[in-house]
């Protein structure tokens, strides 16, 4: 059986006009976009459904209310809404950057690529903050024996459950270990504080108690473990395309320095990257909604 040649230059579409009115390039971009937020949808359904059929979950303004600088001030959600506006910003910039695209103007683009590559390093550099605040925090709750620990939050630790009344603290803070009184108390100082922790180390446990209990110190019961293991995987997950955004924005600039949209005579990749730019973005509205409103 013979084989079919196939001359060079075949046309594989002879219909007249293309059955998408745009670009190959965008149609594929369109289908994988399509397929991540397939992803992000799973995950957050999946994130809801516990959500909801728990009752003790963690309350986002006592887990979401650091802000750097701000010593231990109580801002609920201030810091976040602060990376939400940088990446939306950022999203403008693009916007932007693909304008001046369609008009040619290669330093135009520069500019605006620039400001959005900028965007997306602050908003990781907030996520960076943040994941570290509350993985090293120091949040005091009552373990599963009746006693007080200084806990962080991980995906095995959630610090972050209802909160103790006066009664149930004075119980704990009795069964509670002289090690761990005095690291409940040094956190008083900030936990930052040498001094503070040696002179902890040298009072009696009443002692620790009375001071603990004056001071009016705010501690929890652990709350259900998926809470860590939901925020720094979705979050994580979506920080992970946010650095590979800026990657890719990082090469669509350089491609600009050097011309290479000049030669070709358009700037079509500079939008395909502003439609995964704008997923971003969009995916964050939905995770700022679920893990930081509701």
């Amino acid at each position: 059986m013979g084989s079919t040649t196939i001359p060079a230059g075949t046309k594989w579409w002879n219909g007249g006009k293309s059955p998408f009115n745009v670009s190959y390039g965008k149609v594929m971009m369109w289908y994988f976009l399509m397929s991540d937020a397939f992803t992000f949808g799973a995950f957050l359904i999946s994130y809801g459904t516990i959500r909801f059929s728990v009752n003790n979950w963690a309350d986002p303004n006592h887990v979401f209310n650091s802000f750097p600088f701000a010593g231990h001030a109580n801002l609920p959600l201030a810091f976040v809404s602060l990376m939400t506006f940088i990446l939306i910003f950022s999203s403008v910039t693009m916007v932007l950057a693909v304008h001046e695209g369609h008009h040619m103007n290669k330093k135009g683009v520069e500019k605006y690529m620039i400001m959005t590559i900028i965007g997306g390093a602050a908003f990781l550099g907030c996520q960076a903050w943040e994941w570290t605040h509350l993985l090293t925090g120091e949040h005091v709750a009552m373990l599963g024996d009746g006693t007080l620990s200084v806990l962080p939050t991980t995906v095995k630790m959630n610090p972050w459950g209802a909160d103790l009344s006066h009664t149930e603290m004075m119980a704990a803070l009795q069964k509670t270990s002289h090690e761990q009184l005095v690291a409940i108390a040094s956190t008083l100082h900030h936990g930052a504080e040498a001094a503070g922790h040696h002179t902890a180390s040298t009072l009696t446990n009443q002692q620790l108690i009375e001071q603990i209990s004056a001071s009016g110190l705010h501690a929890t019961h652990t709350g259900p473990i998926a809470f860590g293991g939901y925020f720094f995987g979705i979050t994580g997950f979506h920080g992970f395309h946010v650095f590979s955004g800026v990657i890719i924005n990082i090469v669509m600039y350089l491609k600009t320095k050097l011309g290479h949209f000049e030669q070709r005579g358009h700037y079509e990749m500079i939008e395909k990257a502003g439609l995964y730019w704008h997923f971003v973005d969009l995916v964050w509205v939905f995770v700022f909604l679920c893990f930081y409103l509701v």
